[in-house]
């Protein structure tokens, strides 16, 4: 029996749960990317439409939000929670693909504070301060939100597969002797 009654499991209020809770933090990882921008007199102006990397970055964080809410919205009506393993595999596409983003974001950050000697890269937040202190910002954000789908991934996987008993797998001759005696 759940916290809200016989029809509600605990499972599903943590499931629902987590679901609105990585929603404002995608978002805000959204809008820090996007708006973030700072201008420099020596190397000009350095904004979110001039690196490819972070539009990844962006578009994963936009599309995880939208799936968290529709899929929070769905997991209270009852035709759509019969289709577990339509949830277990968005659930774990989305959250890999959160990683990759996470790892995308990371590596600009880690170039972007200690450049590429080999390709003649200098280091950019010398200069950039403030765009990479909020890109730390928005990196610190998505974390929370790979680490929400992670479990999400984890909750879902346990919904499809508490299905099915485990294989059977016969005992060994050794085994079986020993049961004998």
């Amino acid at each position: 029996m759940g916290i809200l009654g016989s029809d509600v499991s605990n499972l599903q209020i943590l499931d629902f749960s987590l679901r609105l809770f990585l929603i404002p933090f995608s978002v805000a990882s959204v809008w820090i990317v996007v708006t973030n921008h700072q201008d420099n007199s020596t190397y000009g102006k350095l904004e979110f439409n001039n690196l490819i990397g972070l539009k990844y970055v962006v578009c994963i964080s936009a599309v995880s939000a939208g799936y968290a809410l529709f899929a929070a919205v769905s997991s209270w009506l009852r035709w759509l929670v019969t289709k577990a393993w339509l949830f277990f595999v968005t659930d774990q596409v989305l959250a890999y693909l959160m990683v990759t983003s996470m790892a995308a974001q990371g590596e600009f950050l880690y170039l972007a504070y200690n450049g590429d000697r080999v390709v003649s890269w200098s280091e950019a937040c010398a200069s950039y301060g403030n765009f990479c202190s909020r890109l730390k910002l928005a990196l610190a954000l998505n974390v929370i939100s790979v680490c929400c789908f992670l479990v999400l991934g984890v909750i879902s996987a346990y919904r499809v597969f508490r299905r099915f008993e485990p294989p059977y797998v016969p005992p060994t001759p050794k085994e079986a002797q020993q049961e004998m005696t």
